[in-house]
């Protein structure tokens, strides 16, 4: 069992004689109804982050310009779709396996702090989680650990919790909303993908993890 499964018990009201077990959620989110009547994301988000998600593209543009600000504008130019809000391509779905993934973080929410970081290469995993999938960044000093919930025919939505420096377990989801994190799963192109953060607890206005299989 995954350890995104772990870190959103709390919030999914399931007992640990449970075996932690989640709702089922139908993977064609077309044909779902409502995510409130399935156990989906919004019945399972703290309101803090069903915040994050309602103001995702606000959250974009001001950090996109507070960076152009600061004399990055040519860095975000040359990510191309990475980088622009409106380029998620149909099918959102992130099949499970093997990834890389980097993470650029845009914006930043310190006068003195860098408005653009892009970090190099990382692992992460997507695997299966009782009808929902789970993401997991495996390397790196910090680490997202979640689940990914069906949302609309453009995104999927993730929750879950950030990990530190050399801890070997996740927080559970809610339990401290300075860990919580909330995002976008979007496909971009072929075999390619984001994970969007709008207003991370910790230094950037956004992050955006990329995602192509590591075959």
């Amino acid at each position: 069992m995954g350890r995104s499964i772990w870190v959103l018990t709390l919030a999914l009201g399931i007992g640990l004689s449970a075996c932690r077990t989640v709702p089922s959620v139908p993977p064609s989110a077309a044909d779902a109804p409502p995510p409130e009547a399935t156990g989906g994301w919004r019945a399972t988000a703290t309101d803090a982050d069903k915040q994050r998600i309602r103001g995702w593209y606000k959250n974009w543009q001001a950090a996109l310009a507070d960076a152009r600000a600061k004399g990055f504008g040519a860095d975000i130019d040359r990510e191309g779709v990475l980088l622009q809000p409106t380029a998620a391509l149909p099918n959102p779905h992130l099949p499970a396996g093997e990834y890389r993934c980097r993470t650029i973080k845009v914006g930043a929410q310190g006068r003195g702090a860098l408005g653009y970081i892009a970090y190099g290469w990382f692992r992460c995993r997507v695997a299966d989680e009782q009808g929902l999938s789970s993401l997991t960044k495996l390397s790196g000093s910090q680490r997202p650990v979640g689940l990914i919930f069906p949302d609309n025919l453009k995104r999927q939505v993730f929750l879950g919790t950030l990990e530190l420096g050399d801890e070997e377990m996740a927080l559970n989801y809610g339990s401290d909303r300075m860990r919580d994190m909330a995002g976008l799963v979007e496909r971009i192109g072929d075999n390619r993908w984001r994970l969007v953060l709008p207003a991370p607890a910790y230094e950037s206005l956004l992050d955006v993890i990329e995602l192509v299989p590591a075959g």
